[in-house]
């Protein structure tokens, strides 16, 4: 069997990227195609000297205008893959393309948020910017879905990141959140994006998801860890757009002509997390406490510490908490390390000892008490089904 020389032009630094490359192995993993795979060692997209590179194709990443240029003239096969635009005339002529369908990305996640009971909604994107067009087609989208329930579409692109403009694009994002609507949905282009707006709200003091939920596009697992809130995302078919963009270049390989030939595909779903499980605006004290325990609840923090935050008795914020919540702090402090500790055991590479420890449980024993009493199941046993689940799956315990 012929072997060919495959290179897969992405910056693999990115989770985006990153799946869409697991998805051509999966596809070569189900198949008896012999590919010799070219990836840049450190994993990011270089284009210099890809002129004198001799291989038999090429699955490269058209989102990145550079990439699109220099490759549009090749003279061996090759497949596309990025973002889906409303104009035909944006996409490449005579290539494959293999699309994430931005317009379905966009209304999932609006459809989410009203389905948390939010009914003011807004955007955070990227400077506008020949890179960027993914992001200015996702406006595009967010402006046709709110055009389509006549509403006005909020869109703030702030300043792009970096050490030089850090301060001044934080004091930018505060001040639009305080400018908008409460409570207010917002949808960030990316994780990386929704991480920043977050990251905003906390230092302004404005509650998530109580006053702003959050969400963003990506699942990005790196998004997760460094967010003190657990962050929901829309989850992108990126490895069946690999494995269909590897389809379509074996197919080429093997002598099928199909320019022209476009696929659109759809996100799996939603991952759930705390900032947009939104509720109904509850006590002003209340909202504070759970604002704060979110934060630190995996901190070890104790109901005196939260009444001190709040700026009232403990006894005090204990009876408003019964009021609203029909719960004593110490039980809302006890949910939020459960979830934090769901959250963790379902990535399925951490210990439990791990977990507990980092959960702000005081010992394995307690956190295996815990399970057992909340979800009917040990810690070992969540771990092994949330294994099994479905991409977007959510457990609410053990079957």
């Amino acid at each position: 069997m012929k072997s060919h020389r495959i290179a897969l032009l992405f910056n693999a630094n990115k989770i985006f990227d990153r799946e869409i490359i697991a998805g051509v192995a999966a596809y070569l993993g189900s198949t008896r195609a012999a590919w010799d795979l070219f990836l840049e060692e450190d994993f990011r997209l270089r284009l210099s000297g890809l002129e004198s590179w001799h291989g038999d194709g090429i699955i490269a990443d058209f989102d990145d205008p550079a990439v699109a240029a220099a490759l549009s003239r090749s003279r061996i096969p090759v497949v596309a893959v990025g973002g889906s635009y409303a104009d035909d005339s944006n996409y490449p002529v005579g290539v494959p393309y293999v699309a994430t369908d931005n317009f379905k990305l966009i209304k999932l996640a609006r459809d989410h948020l009203i389905e948390a009971g939010l009914r003011n909604f807004a955007m955070f994107s990227l400077p506008e910017a020949q890179e960027n067009r993914w992001a200015q087609e996702r406006e595009r989208a967010f402006r046709t879905v709110m055009a389509d329930d006549k509403m006005e579409a909020q869109v703030y692109r702030g300043l792009g990141t970096s050490a030089a403009a850090w301060d001044e694009a934080v004091e930018q994002q505060i001040q639009w959140l305080h400018s908008l609507p409460k409570p207010v949905g917002i949808i960030a282009v990316t994780d990386a994006r929704a991480r920043q707006l977050m990251q905003a709200c906390i230092i302004a003091g404005i509650e998530v998801p109580e006053q702003v939920a959050l969400i963003g596009i990506d699942n990005d697992p790196l998004a997760r860890m460094l967010t003190r809130i657990p962050l929901s995302s829309v989850i992108q078919g990126a490895q069946e757009m690999g494995r269909t963009a590897a389809q379509l270049l074996d197919q080429m390989l093997n002598g099928a002509r199909l320019q022209g030939t476009r696929v659109l595909v759809p996100p799996i779903g939603i991952n759930v997390q705390t900032s947009t499980r939104h509720e109904a605006p509850k006590h002003p004290h209340v909202m504070r406490a759970r604002h704060f325990i979110r934060q630190y609840a995996c901190q070890g923090i104790k109901t005196h510490q939260v009444a001190e935050y709040v700026g009232i008795s403990r006894s005090s914020l204990e009876s408003y908490f019964r009021q609203e919540l029909d719960s004593s702090v110490h039980d809302v402090i006890l949910r939020f390390k459960l979830d934090a500790a769901t959250a963790m055991l379902a990535q399925g590479d951490r210990t439990i000892a791990d977990v507990a420890l980092s959960c702000g449980f005081t010992s394995v024993q307690y956190m295996h008490a815990v399970f057992k009493r909340e979800l009917g199941c040990t810690p070992r046993a969540y771990q092994d089904q949330a294994r099994h689940r479905a991409p977007g799956e959510q457990l609410a315990g053990c079957a």
